[in-house]
């Protein structure tokens, strides 16, 4: 839990940029300006840092007032006959904010992570899988597989947390870490001395498929798969069954093909059928900026993951047809909602329609919206609740700054209320 040292000095802060949930940050606030002190990294510590922009709202870009923004941001959703509320990048206050929005207008939620947790979601609604958290990762794993995934890039911290570390159960020189499909950076080759077994994207589908073979005891007539020869593939498969608890890890993000999915169904049966005789489990790495947070809130209210619609007075889950794109592309829906508090870069898709933002400050658009409200950062500017990419873990955010911004759900709970 986030602890002031002295005014201004915080330490053991959270992150809400990473899925990971680091919170073993020391933080020094100097009025508006945020600096990471002790144990950041590429991806928190520009966030963290990043300075404030212009606070007050604008319609089509000119200042007004936070209740004339709101007025007119419920002015446009009210008049709109399939409203989309997406992004979805907050935290749990807000995200509970969206859902009761949506329902009132009987609109559409959909979060900006949709489409690439869509690739684990499908796999896990189809036949189940078998995972395991951070802390098991770190307790026990001694045979850490990273598929088609450049991990230390995505999550920079996620090896000095959980490998590079003694555990329980298993020191950290004697785990084994395996890359299979992209290799990692640089900069992680001494520290953690991976065997890497590289193939191109496109090629990976049928290597995973060929390791589930041959684990599954299936003599293959065939000398390479994906430039990987077989007899490299069936070392892997004897390293997985020799392992006390190997797992296996991937980011849905970088599985960027069609039917991704169909992968990460090979993998959770390639760990089904480990578990026969040892332990093994999957780790999907993900969840950041809000992402698993968005996933968690919208099952716990409706029932379904994500892609939810109202307009007919209960949820409604369909992953295809209430998908951000396809409902802007094809004009069904008549309005968007964007939320976006953590990161600048991610604005709202371009498009015809009327669009409101709740976005962090400093935000910039290629297409100015009709309505932005600059929102505070959950971790910085107000406290709250943040998911870890595991499930296992609500983070608790604290505000470390008073900058006099809103949160996400506050300006969600003024527009319901103007709407009532």
């Amino acid at each position: 839990m986030a602890v002031m040292v002295e005014p201004g000095l915080w330490e053991h802060v959270p992150s809400p940029f990473c899925g990971l949930g680091c919170d073993d940050l020391k933080v020094k606030v100097e009025g508006e300006r945020v600096q990471v002190l002790a144990n950041g990294d590429p991806i928190t510590q520009p966030a963290f840092e990043q300075p404030l922009g212009a606070k007050s709202p604008t319609l089509l870009g000119q200042p007004v007032s936070l209740p004339e923004a709101v007025a007119r941001a419920a002015e446009i959703l009210a008049h709109a006959e399939l409203p989309l509320i997406a992004g979805l990048a907050t935290d749990v206050a807000g995200m509970r904010a969206a859902i009761r929005l949506a329902d009132r207008l009987g609109g559409v939620v959909d979060g900006m992570g949709s489409k690439a947790a869509l690739r684990n979601l499908l796999a896990f609604q189809d036949s189940g899988w078998m995972t395991a958290t951070l802390a098991e990762v770190k307790n026990r794993a001694d045979l850490v597989v990273v598929l088609g995934t450049n991990i230390d890039s995505l999550f920079p911290r996620f090896f000095e947390r959980c490998v590079l570390v003694d555990g329980m159960f298993v020191e950290a020189s004697c785990r084994e870490v395996v890359y299979l499909g992209k290799p990692p950076s640089e900069r992680w080759v001494q520290g953690i001395n991976p065997w890497v077994l590289e193939c191109a994207d496109e090629d990976l589908p049928a290597v995973v498929a060929v390791l589930r073979a041959l684990v599954n005891g299936c003599s293959l007539a065939i000398e390479k798969i994906g430039g990987i020869d077989l007899s490299e593939l069936q070392c892997l498969a004897a390293k997985l069954q020799s392992a006390r608890y190997a797992v296996i890890a991937w980011a849905a993000s970088a599985l960027d093909w069609p039917h991704a999915e169909l992968t990460v169904q090979t993998v959770c049966e390639l760990i089904k059928s480990l578990n026969r005789t040892t332990r093994c489990a999957g780790l999907p790495l993900g969840g950041k900026e809000g992402d698993q947070t968005a996933t968690q809130v919208c099952t716990w209210l409706t029932g379904y993951p994500t892609r939810v619609r109202f307009s007919r007075g209960f949820p409604e889950y369909d992953p295809y047809f209430h998908a951000t794109d396809r409902l802007l592309d094809s004009g069904e829906a008549d309005a968007l909602l964007w939320i976006s508090a953590y990161n600048i870069a991610r604005s709202p898709p371009v498009s015809a329609v009327p669009t409101v933002v709740l976005g962090r400050c400093g935000m910039s658009f290629e297409q100015l919206p009709e309505v932005y409200i600059p929102v505070g950062v959950p971790g910085i500017d107000h406290s709250g609740h943040t998911y870890r990419m595991d499930n296992v873990v609500a983070i608790r955010l604290h505000k470390l700054r008073d900058v006099g911004l809103p949160s996400v759900a506050q300006v969600l709970n003024a527009i319901y209320q103007v709407l009532e």
